[in-house]
């Protein structure tokens, strides 16, 4: 377990040291490589013997353990590094690789890392799809199942509402709408109608009776008062009745 938690960990991060980047060519890769600071390093490995001894890299052929080899270069900027495990002079089995970009060493994830983080970043985008589905969904018994979704409602009240510039207001708004109605009812009178029923005949007809205008008020007091003119004039004797006449047999 330890073993694993530590695999993971040192793919997270990364490791350079920028006095070796200017000059780093594959004849002291292997060098920079193995400075003591470099986490991905094993200083219990066979390239330590060979150094502390002062040997040639070719002696790495006739060891057993563990050790790092270049594996591939492209000059200037990329350079892979093998670690890898030496059974015999033509036995090994690789452990890791490691790739430098511009000075930048990173450790390279095996397939099954590489697999899981596919599968974890697959599953959680699915849930996360999953669980905004279900946010948006909405049940009641009498309806039963709807979906509801307010990110439409809320980009509306999200944008800023931009206040129209009020128009004067014209003759029409000035004026009241009780005033133009009376204009139209004195121009255009109302005519009423009056049903009469004749019992007798079981008929029922309607009458058509024009309402005249009312008169003015002035046209009112003179009438009142040529009436009471009349009025105050001295009746004329009453008459008689005639006789009655005798009717001829």
């Amino acid at each position: 377990n330890i073993h694993v938690k530590l695999r993971y960990n040192l793919l997270g991060i990364s490791w350079v040291d920028s006095n070796w980047v200017p000059g780093l060519n594959p004849g002291n890769v292997l060098e920079y490589f193995s400075d003591r600071s470099n986490p991905f390093y094993d200083r219990t490995c066979n390239n330590e013997v060979v150094k502390m001894q002062r040997l040639t890299v070719d002696h790495l052929n006739q060891m057993v353990g563990v050790e790092y080899i270049l594996l591939h270069a492209q000059e200037p900027i990329l350079y892979i590094i093998r670690k890898q495990q030496r059974q015999s002079p033509t036995q090994v089995v690789p452990l890791a690789d490691y790739y430098i970009i511009a000075g930048v060493v990173y450790q390279a994830p095996d397939l099954g890392t590489v697999i899981s983080s596919r599968v974890l970043s697959a599953v959680h985008g699915i849930q996360s799809a999953f669980d905004e589905a279900m946010s948006y969904c909405r049940y009641h018994p009498s309806k039963g199942y709807w979906w509801h979704f307010k990110d439409h409602e809320e980009r509306e009240k999200a944008k800023p509402k931009t206040k129209k510039k009020e128009e004067p207001s014209s003759l029409f708004q000035r004026h009241r709408v009780d005033t133009l109605l009376l204009d139209l009812r004195s121009k255009f009178p109302p005519t009423f109608y009056q049903v009469l029923l004749l019992l007798t005949t079981g008929f029922c007809f309607a009458v058509e009776v024009k309402k005249e205008p009312e008169p003015p008020a002035e046209t009112v007091k003179q009438e009142e008062r040529e009436q009471a003119t009349k009025s105050s004039a001295p009746a004329p004797p009453n008459k008689p009745p005639p006789e009655k006449r005798a009717r001829l047999q």
